[in-house]
């Protein structure tokens, strides 16, 4: 397990319109972490919540910058400015860059799917 603190801020909201949204916090002094997508948890306000978080550069949308992104499963509210707690549990799969949108999208919902089963 890998534990990332950090403060949540405002991205570009591509996982929202990919239905998939994120909070998304920058990686300063976890560069270390192997970049890819994880089964995770996150604690909000004494909850923990299953999670589906990506450690990486995002290059299926010309990202650059090294992110993580957490899909918190079943929470609705704004983290905006909040310092989270994220546990990374288990690597799924690396990082890739897919030629579409639309695969991205679908890969997305096969590594939710995955997660939410566990």
């Amino acid at each position: 397990m890998i534990e990332i603190q950090a403060e949540v801020i405002h991205g570009k909201k591509i996982g929202r319109a990919l239905g998939f949204p994120t909070a998304n916090m920058e990686l300063k002094g976890y560069e270390h972490i192997e970049r890819g997508v994880y089964r995770s948890s996150v604690e909000i306000d004494g909850r923990t919540y299953r999670a589906m978080s990506n450690v990486g550069i995002r290059p299926s949308v010309g990202g650059k910058e090294l992110l993580l992104e957490t899909h918190v499963i079943d929470y609705e509210g704004d983290l905006y400015g909040r310092r989270l707690r994220v546990c990374l549990l288990e690597k799924i799969r690396d990082e890739k860059r897919f030629s579409s949108i639309g695969d991205l999208r679908d890969q997305l919902l096969r590594d939710y799917n995955s997660i939410k089963e566990r």
